[in-house]
């Protein structure tokens, strides 16, 4: 064997098995990769390592161990010699990852490029260490290989100078999801979806089957879980939680924003969110049905309440202090407001003007008395000429008793205007 061959699944997939007097044993069904990463430095590139090769003798399933197993290759045919009949385990084969099952002609997460692939081959190389799985293959020329015309085409191309177009996928830049053992790892690191952008995971699994969005979604941390479901489309958001228990499903929607939880129970069966407003804590329970109150043309319905209200005798150090401590989310700050006693609007307060003033002035020395403000009943209609009349990145919602109840942010009105109905967050008060 020269000292490195770098070949295809495609073209090993079927390959026939001999032993060394040249008696055929059987032919390649399947290649075995070991997905951890012993003995290879964690700040190195993983490749994983073939360990077996999945076959038939005299009538029976087994799994050579490749340790025994030599690749011979001319003309891009290739054989294999084995020098000694040993067969892997089945504690062994367990924790392992079967290629053409599990891998080839399933969908895989391009992490890297943040969105969901075919894989169309696998890109081996064979080298004196050790035989490693080193690419996926998604592009045209994966294709054509698999259905072996890849030669024949790239003939007919050369005559124009032109070449079939290629495209791979480095293993540390993908993460399985089509395959039959969701706990398999394409790699040494932890679960590489983890590693997404919120809005970019949830596109990726809106694209997926109904199986795989439960399982890859059921994968995640709560935390990220719920950041997900709430950048996902309505219709994939209640597919979601309608494949969840009522508990965990729960669990979920009191990470979330209480205004999303709203919009997202719109979108199942009242005897369904009933049982998952019974099962959530009193307190999100209860913010949550005084937004399913709302009509959805109504200003309520799309405002969020999670927003900062102080009192005017805080000094500007002390509410600095309290914005480092709770770490608000960005939309959030767009305005600040001034309550009394009663949780009236009396002002609203900019961070800029929080930054630029002294620590010992006290908010009524900076506060705005004339601001402007929507009623949680007027019509969502009137929102998007109201901040562009005025110019403003949030109003504030109050009843018709002037008690504030949240604000709606432009984001929210551009979303709405889009037709996606999505808003933000759930509402705090400091005194």
């Amino acid at each position: 064997m020269t000292s490195q061959i770098t070949f295809y699944l495609s073209q090993i997939n079927g390959c026939k098995i001999y032993d060394m007097n040249g008696i055929r044993l059987g032919k390649v069904m399947d290649v075995i990769v070991n997905t951890t990463q012993q003995g290879q430095p964690h700040e190195e590139a993983f490749r994983p390592v073939i360990i077996g090769l999945k076959t038939k003798i005299k009538g029976e399933i087994c799994y050579l161990n490749f340790e025994f197993i030599k690749i011979e290759s001319k003309r891009k045919n290739f054989i294999f010699k084995c020098s000694q009949l040993d067969f892997l385990p089945e504690s062994k084969i367990e924790n392992c990852l079967p290629l053409v099952k599990n891998i080839l002609d399933r969908q895989i997460v391009d992490i890297n490029g943040r969105k969901l692939v075919r894989v169309n081959d696998i890109r081996l190389v064979s080298i004196p260490s050790g035989t490693f799985a080193i690419a996926v293959d998604i592009g045209t020329e994966g294709l054509f290989r698999r259905l072996g015309i890849a030669d024949f085409v790239n003939d007919i191309l050369n005559i124009v100078k032109l070449n079939l177009p290629t495209q791979y996928i480095l293993w540390d830049d993908v993460e399985a999801l089509d395959s039959s053992n969701f706990n398999i790892k394409l790699s040494h690191s932890t679960n590489k979806l983890q590693l997404l952008h919120p809005s970019d995971l949830a596109d990726i699994i809106e694209e997926m089957g109904s199986k795989s969005r439960k399982t890859v979604f059921e994968s995640l941390d709560e935390e990220k879980a719920a950041d997900v479901l709430e950048e996902m489309e309505p219709y994939a958001q209640a597919q979601i939680i309608e494949s969840l228990s009522i508990g965990k499903a729960a669990d979920l929607l009191e990470k979330m924003p209480a205004d999303e939880v709203a919009d997202l129970l719109d979108e199942l069966e009242d005897e369904k969110v009933e049982l998952l407003l019974n099962e959530m804590e009193k307190e999100s329970s209860e913010e949550v049905r005084e937004l399913l109150e709302y009509e959805d043309k109504e200003v309520g319905s799309l405002m969020t309440t999670d927003y900062l209200s102080f009192r005017e005798g805080m000094t500007i150090e002390e509410t600095l202090n309290e914005l480092r401590r709770q770490k608000p989310e960005a939309d959030t700050i767009y305005s600040l407001f001034i309550t009394n006693e009663e949780e009236k609007l009396i002002a609203t307060v900019t961070l800029r003007d929080l930054v630029i003033s002294s620590p010992t002035m006290t908010l009524s020395e900076i506060m705005n008395k004339q601001f402007i403000r929507v009623f949680d009943e007027d019509k969502i209609n009137t929102l998007a000429e109201i901040i562009s009349k005025y110019d403003l990145l949030a109003i504030p919602v109050t009843d018709a008793e002037n008690t504030l109840m949240g604000m709606v942010v432009i984001d929210d009105i551009v979303e709405d205007l889009m037709l996606k109905g999505k808003t933000k967050k759930g509402g705090r008060s400091w005194r």
